[in-house]
C-alpha cells in the first residue's frame, strides 16, 4: 500500500510534458474565379450566375441584350449556374485548398472573388470542413460585380476585420485587413485585395499600392505585416513600368521573388501567350530573410498549387471553370508560403 502511494505521489509531481511550439504557419492565396452563389444581388452585375430555368423571363433576356460584349451577353443567356454547378464548382475548390497542410489547407486563406459571406459560409462548412477554419472575415465592397475579397484562418482573429478604400475610388473592392494571432502571440497584420484588372488604366493599380504603402506607414515599423491578393500586374507592365519596383521595393518583400524563381506565374493569358505573377503575396521588409522580425518567409516553401485532378489543361496551364461542362476550377494558380519564427 505505502508503495502504491509513493507512486501516485511520484505521479503527482512529474511535470506534463510541453506542448511543442508552432514554428511554421501556412499561408495561400487563391482567386476561385466567381464563386457566386445562385441569386441575383440588386444593383450588381451577376445575372450569369443564375440557374437556366430563371433566366426565360423578358427582364432577364432585355438585361443581357444590353450587354456590350457578346461573350457576356452568351453567357448571362446560357450559363446554367444552378445548385447542381455550384456544388460542382466549390468541391473542386476545395480539394485545391485541401491539398496542402496534410489535408488540412493553409492555416490562412486568402480569396479573391467571393460574392459575399454567406457563399463564403458555404464553402468554409461544407467543402473545407476538415480545415477547422473560424467564421470567415468578408466585408462587402461596392464591386459593380459583388465579388469581394475574404480571410479563413484557423488562427485567433484580435483585431478586425476593417474595409479599407481611399477616398478617390482606386480600390473599388477595398483592402480587406485583420491582426491574426500567430502561435507566439505575434500579432500579424494579415491583409487581402483584388486590383482593378490590366485592361483598365494602369494608374489604378499603381495607387493601390501606395495606398497599401500609406496604410504600412500609419502601423508600427516593427509590426508584422503581409499582404496576400490578386494585383493583376502582369508580366509585361512589370518589365516595361517597374510598378512594383518603383512602388513596392522599399517597404515590401515579394514571395516569388525570394522563392519560386522556376515557376512559371499564377495565371497564363492566352492571346500573348504569356504567364504573369498576378497573385502576389508581400511581406514587410521587417519579414524578409534579412529582416528583424520573429517570424520570416521560408523562401524554398514558396511554390504553386497546381496538381490537382482537372486544375490545368494538357499544356499545363489553370483551367478556368466552365458553367455548360462543369470542366476545370480557376483561372488562377493559388501561391503558397510558409512563415517560419527566427531561431
Amino acid at each position: 500500500m505505502k508503495r502504491l502511494l509513493f507512486f501516485v505521489l511520484l505521479a503527482g509531481c512529474a511535470k506534463a510534458e510541453p506542448e511543442p511550439e508552432i514554428k511554421r504557419v501556412s499561408v495561400m492565396t487563391f482567386n476561385v474565379e466567381n464563386l457566386f452563389d445562385t441569386k441575383h444581388d440588386p444593383d450588381k452585375n451577376d445575372l450569369a450566375f443564375l440557374p437556366l430555368a430563371g433566366k426565360e423571363t423578358r427582364e432577364h433576356k432585355t438585361a443581357c441584350q444590353k450587354m456590350k460584349r457578346a461573350l457576356y451577353r452568351d453567357q448571362c443567356l446560357e450559363w446554367d449556374w444552378s445548385s447542381e454547378t455550384l456544388a460542382v464548382k466549390m468541391k473542386r475548390l476545395g480539394k485545391v485548398i485541401l491539398s496542402v497542410g496534410d489535408g488540412r489547407g493553409p492555416d490562412i486563406l486568402l480569396l479573391q472573388e467571393v460574392e459575399n459571406k454567406a457563399i463564403l459560409e458555404r464553402l468554409r462548412t461544407g467543402p473545407l470542413a476538415d480545415a477547422g477554419y473560424g467564421p470567415g472575415l468578408l466585408l462587402e465592397a461596392n464591386d459593380a460585380r459583388g465579388i469581394d475579397q475574404a480571410i479563413l484562418t484557423r488562427l485567433p482573429v484580435v483585431s478586425g476585420p476593417t474595409l479599407y478604400r481611399d477616398a478617390g475610388g482606386t480600390l473599388t473592392r477595398g483592402l480587406l485587413i485583420a491582426g491574426l494571432s500567430l502561435p507566439d502571440g505575434t500579432v500579424l497584420q494579415t491583409g487581402v485585395v483584388h486590383f482593378p484588372s490590366p485592361a483598365a488604366p494602369r494608374r489604378l493599380r499603381e495607387g493601390g499600392l501606395r495606398i497599401l504603402n500609406n496604410y504600412r506607414q500609419r502601423i508600427s515599423s516593427a509590426s508584422l505585416m503581409l499582404v496576400g491578393g490578386d494585383f493583376n500586374i502582369t508580366a509585361e507592365e512589370e518589365a516595361e513600368f517597374r510598378v512594383f519596383a518603383r512602388l513596392a521595393g522599399e517597404q515590401w518583400a515579394l514571395a516569388h521573388e525570394l522563392g519560386c524563381k522556376k515557376c512559371p506565374g499564377t495565371h497564363y493569358y492566352a492571346p500573348k501567350k504569356s504567364w504573369s505573377f498576378l497573385d502576389v503575396v508581400l511581406i514587410s521588409k521587417n519579414m524578409d530573410p534579412n529582416g528583424s522580425a520573429p517570424w520570416t518567409i521560408d523562401a524554398a516553401s514558396v511554390r504553386l498549387v497546381d496538381s490537382a485532378r482537372g486544375q490545368k489543361d494538357k499544356r499545363g496551364r489553370p483551367l478556368r471553370f466552365d458553367p455548360m461542362d462543369r470542366t476545370g476550377i480557376s483561372d488562377h494558380f493559388p501561391l503558397v508560403v510558409d512563415l517560419v519564427k527566427r531561431r
